[in-house]
């Protein structure tokens, strides 16, 4: 399906998965989508499954839409508290359009309480409440984080929705052909020993056309000690941030892993860093890229985002709330270095180059994620590639068949 006939049935009011491989130009038809929405005066929930996809549609989490922040199930009673608050049952309710970016990474129970704090904000007799939802996505790329977690699709909110499917199959992103083939062979878990070797001429490849690149690992532990050592070559004095604490140590434990705000935060003037948190006062969301080029009067970093504006990055907390209120919560300021990133956060960008390091890959999805974020073969840096790189999951390839029967019949 082309993107004028995907706009076409999104502009029509239908529920829609909007689908397709990586570069297939999904992010753009949805900003079309977006601005169809706004010109006609259409209330629209902007959302994504993480902080780094909502900045690309300039939305936030659906955790933080819908106010259900890291719970995946709610009581009656909860879901009924939370509504109490104004701001939140007035923007659900006033939603006439719901949009879930990335929906690959958002678990199936956690679309089933997205559609229950709907209906109770809502109608509770119509499948989310009665608002038109918009997911998007490709379920080859990253799966949900948990060891039980289940693909959106395999909720019960998805098929009480009705939803139609729109599988994009133009490329923007890659016109490489031979690239392309190979992305397309590991989509269908097709790649093998030739694709891995054609891979491999990439090992160890200086990217010449640019002085930095992007620095792609598998694992948090690498991420870090880059970061660390890209740190250390500043001559600039280092200033210290230590994360404050307070609560039962079991759910601090709870919200140090849920969150990834470090315990001990240290910068200098020219690190590179990412925000951890949304603040939309104070201009910045889960995932904003800037560079630390000040510190104010109280010693707290000054920020320039990429769209040059500069933001005091002050200490803000992350709670744990139940019934009696908050019962444990972790304070820090919200940055970490950000010269180098997981695959798991880089979902969603587009990059002209890429230094990757695939030796470590223990996920299916991940190596074709990482490649794929890349335009060109020539803009790839391979340190290292394993077998497990090339596979994606087998439901998601079977199920892929029936989205591609679906998008035809539409």
């Amino acid at each position: 399906m082309n993107q004028s006939h995907a706009l076409q049935i999104l502009q029509s009011g239908d529920n829609v998965f909007l689908t397709g491989s990586a570069g297939s130009g999904k992010t753009f038809l949805l900003n079309q989508f977006i601005d169809y929405l706004k010109e006609n005066k259409t209330k629209v929930g902007i959302t994504a499954s993480t902080g780094i996809a909502a900045t690309h549609l300039n939305g936030r989490t659906i955790h933080s839409w819908a106010g259900m922040g890291i719970a995946k199930k709610m009581t009656a009673k909860q879901i009924k508290k939370i509504l109490k608050r104004k701001d939140l049952f007035e923007r659900i309710k006033n939603t006439q359009t719901l949009i879930i970016d990335e929906i690959s990474m958002l678990d199936a129970a956690c679309l089933d309480l997205v559609d229950k704090i709907c209906k109770a904000a809502k109608n509770p007799f119509s499948p989310f409440g009665g608002i038109q939802i918009v997911l998007c996505g490709d379920f080859f790329q990253l799966p949900p984080i948990g060891k039980d977690a289940e693909f959106a699709f395999q909720a019960f909110s998805w098929e009480e929705a009705g939803i139609k499917v729109c599988y994009l199959d133009e490329q923007f992103r890659q016109d490489d052909p031979e690239f392309l083939n190979i992305l397309n062979k590991i989509r269908t878990n097709e790649a093998g020993e030739k694709e891995l070797s054609f891979l491999r001429t990439r090992l160890n490849k200086k990217v010449t056309h640019l002085s930095k690149i992007t620095k792609l690992f598998t694992h948090n532990m690498n991420v870090d000690v880059l970061n660390s050592q890209e740190l250390s070559t500043l001559d600039n004095e280092e200033k210290t941030y230590r994360m404050t604490e307070s609560g039962s140590q079991d759910l601090v434990d709870f919200l140090k892993k849920s969150y990834p705000v470090p315990s001990e935060l240290k910068l200098k003037i020219g690190a590179v860093v990412m925000f951890v948190k949304n603040n939309y006062e104070a201009g910045y969301v889960n995932g904003t890229l800037g560079e630390v080029v000040d510190f104010d009067d109280d010693g707290f970093p000054v920020v320039k985002a990429k769209d040059k504006n500069e933001i005091v990055a002050t200490p803000v907390s992350w709670n744990f709330e139940e019934d009696e209120g908050v019962v444990a919560s972790i304070k820090q300021v919200p940055l970490r270095l950000a010269w180098a990133l997981t695959v798991h956060k880089s979902q969603g960008m587009s990059l002209d180059a890429a230094e990757i390091d695939l030796s470590k890959s223990f996920e299916r999805g991940m190596g074709y994620v990482a490649l794929s974020r890349v335009r060109t073969l020539d803009g790839v840096c391979l340190v290292g590639i394993n077998e497990m790189a090339l596979k994606v999951n087998e439901a998601v390839v079977k199920k892929d068949k029936e989205f591609k029967r679906l998008s035809d019949k539409n």
